[in-house]
C-alpha cells in the first residue's frame, strides 16, 4: 500500500525525535507531503544530521499552541496525522510531574482537538506505550486490560488514551492508539536508556552502568518495525473505520531482561569482556512488561520485519558512524584550537 501515501499531506508531531525520524524517512520514500511541528532545533536528531529538515514543511511552536495546530492542519489541508510529540523519559516524569503531564496529556487533547475542529483530517494515530497499562499481574498485556498507570509517565500515558477513545466515541474523530515495546534504533540520543547506553558506552570502551538490579523484564521493537506499524496502521483506518478509536500493541513478544539485551548487544559487538556495571537505585518503575501483538496480527495483517538481532546489528552501525563523526568533530577542533 506505499502508493497511497503518494501526495497525501501528513502532519507529525514529534519528528525530531529518533522515532519521529525513521517515520519521516518512510513518509518521504512513499511520496508523502510531510509537515513537522518542531519546538526545539536540536542538531543531533535524524532530521538534522541527515538533511531530512530541509525535506519537509517546517512549522514552530508547541503543542500547547491549539491555535497554531488548527491553522496548521487547516492550512496545509492535512489529511493524516501521526502524534509522537511527547516528554518520553520515565526518569523526567518522575522530576517534573506537571511537565509530563502537561505534554503528553494537555498535547494529545489539543491536536484532538484542533483536529475535531478542523474537520478533515481523516487518520490520527497516536503514539501511547505499554507503560500505559501500568503494574499487572495478568501477562502478557492486551489491549482489553485496563489504564491504570501510578508513577507519572505511566499515568499521562493512561490518560492520553483515555481521552482519544473520548474523542472517538462522543466526537467521532478518527484516532487510534499505538501501545509499542521499549523502542530502540539509530537516532536515539537518550542514553539513559538501554541500548543506546550500552553501544555508546562500548564504543567508548567504557562498562555501561545498569540502573536497576539488571532482572527487570521489557519487551522490545525496533524503529524501523515502530514506522512500519504506524504506517500500516494509518493506511488500514483509511478503509476500514471500524478501527476507529481502538488501540494496537505493537513488539517483538519477547520476555527481555535488561541484562539479556546488554549481553546480546555485547556480544554482536564483541565485546564481552566489558561486564555491565549493577548499580541497583531504580526506583518507581514497573518490574515487568510484555505485550501481546496478536490483535494486530489479525486485524492488520501487522508482524515484524527485522526483528530483534538484525535491528541490534543496524542500531550497533548507526552509532558507530555516529561515534566515529564525533571524534572527527573534536580532532577538528582540538587542530584548529
Amino acid at each position: 500500500m506505499a502508493h497511497s501515501w503518494q501526495g497525501r499531506s501528513v502532519f507529525v508531531t514529534g519528528a525530531t525525535g529518533f522515532l519521529g525520524g525513521w517515520l519521516v524517512k518512510e513518509l518521504y520514500a512513499r511520496g508523502a507531503r510531510i509537515v513537522a511541528l518542531i519546538r526545539d532545533y536540536m542538531p543531533h536528531c535524524m532530521l538534522v544530521r541527515e538533511g531530512w529538515m530541509e525535506r519537509v514543511i517546517r512549522v514552530h511552536g508547541s503543542l500547547a499552541d491549539r491555535d497554531l495546530l488548527r491553522r496548521t492542519l487547516c492550512e496545509y489541508e492535512i489529511d493524516t496525522v501521526f502524534h509522537l510529540g511527547a516528554q518520553t523519559l520515565v526518569g523526567v516524569g518522575k522530576v517534573d510531574p506537571v511537565g509530563t503531564l502537561e505534554a503528553n496529556v494537555a498535547g494529545t487533547w489539543n491536536i484532538l482537538e484542533a483536529s475535531r475542529q478542523a474537520g478533515r483530517v481523516k487518520e490520527i494515530v497516536v503514539a501511547s506505550s505499554d507503560k500505559a497499562y501500568g503494574t499487572s499481574h495478568q501477562l502478557p498485556y492486551r489491549e482489553t486490560h485496563p489504564m491504570q498507570g501510578e508513577f507519572p509517565y505511566d499515568v499521562s500515558k493512561s490518560c492520553a488514551d483515555l481521552i482519544c477513545r473520548m474523542y472517538a466515541v462522543t466526537y467521532g474523530v478518527p484516532v487510534a492508539v499505538t501501545r509499542c515495546g521499549n523502542l530502540f534504533g539509530g537516532g536515539d540520543l537518550n542514553f539513559s536508556r538501554t541500548v543506546p547506553g550500552v553501544i555508546m558506552a562500548t564504543l567508548q570502551n567504557e562498562r555501561f552502568r545498569i540502573r536497576s538490579d539488571g532482572r527487570y523484564v521489557r519487551d522490545f521493537l525496533y524503529a524501523r518495525d515502530a514506522a512500519d506499524a504506524y504506517l500500516t496502521l494509518a493506511e488500514r483506518m483509511r478503509t476500514d473505520r471500524t478501527l476507529i478509536g481502538e488501540a494496537f500493541n505493537f513488539s517483538l513478544e519477547l520476555h527481555l531482561t535488561v541484562l539479556d539485551v546488554v549481553g546480546q548487544v555485547l556480544r554482536l559487538m564483541n565485546r564481552t569482556d566489558l561486564q555491565p556495571i549493577i548499580e541497583n537505585v531504580a526506583s518507581n518503575e514497573i518490574r515487568e512488561q510484555y505485550m501481546s501483538a496478536q490483535l494486530a496480527r489479525e486485524r492488520l495483517g501487522w508482524s515484524p520485519r527485522f526483528g530483534m538481532e538484525n535491528g541490534l546489528r543496524e542500531t550497533i552501525g548507526w552509532y558507530t558512524e555516529f561515534h566515529q563523526s564525533q571524534v572527527r568533530r573534536e580532532g577538528a577542533a582540538a587542530g584548529v584550537a
